[in-house]
């Protein structure tokens, strides 16, 4: 059924959500963000320009423009990742079974390419991926579905035939759109959340992936 497994980076490859988090509230946080002050944001698979352009808009501070401070947030992001990123549980055994099963792979991320290269690197994954698809290859981020249709095409595979690994609504939206399965791996607060049910599966982690469980 499936030729293809396309996996998001971050929250999915690797726990960096709480980097970027811990990188957003010290940055944007030190140039005077109050993020308690509505309106809110839930930034979870946004791109980090989206986030940013939010607070700047309600928010605006001095000096520093949007490029600037988007720049200061992929070093940090960059910088924590090579020197402590780890795989998700599971992965490695997961990537080994795929690539056992001669399924081509492919990342697809919302971030740069530099923080692609760093999570490869760190990882010692970048072989098993024919396709690295980053933010600065397409024109719209997730939700749309650009960066997973341009996955497929890099692959050679309809978007029928891929089965995608997302941990973030927007990402399962975006894979949706694109007309590709879903597993679903949400972050442990957000599990019992309904919006995940657009997924065609849902699972806590790698270990309770299962090929033969797919119907």
């Amino acid at each position: 059924m499936f030729q293809a497994v396309i996996f998001d980076m971050d929250g999915v490859l690797i726990d960096s959500e709480p980097l970027w988090h811990q990188a957003e509230q010290q940055i944007l946080g030190g140039l005077g963000v109050d993020f308690s002050r509505p309106p809110l944001l839930q930034s979870t698979g946004l791109t980090t320009a989206a986030v940013i352009a939010h607070w700047y808009q309600h928010q605006p501070w001095p000096l520093l423009s949007p490029e600037q401070v988007h720049q200061q947030i992929i070093d940090f992001v960059a910088s924590c990742v090579a020197s402590s990123g780890e795989p998700k549980t599971g992965l490695l055994a997961l990537l080994a079974e795929n690539a056992r099963r001669q399924l081509k792979m492919a990342v697809a991320t919302n971030s740069p390419k530099l923080l692609l290269d760093t999570t490869l690197q760190r990882l010692q994954i970048r072989q098993y991926f024919q396709a690295h698809c980053h933010l600065e290859l397409v024109s719209r981020g997730k939700p749309a579905p650009d960066i997973y249709l341009l996955a497929a095409s890099q692959l050679g595979v309809a978007p029928e035939q891929c089965l995608v690994f997302e941990d973030s609504f927007a990402g399962v939206t975006a894979a949706k759109a694109a007309g590709m399965t879903v597993v679903a791996i949400p972050a442990a607060h957000e599990w019992q959340h309904s919006k995940f049910a657009i997924a065609d599966y849902k699972i806590r982690c790698f270990t309770e992936f299962d090929w033969r469980q797919l119907g």
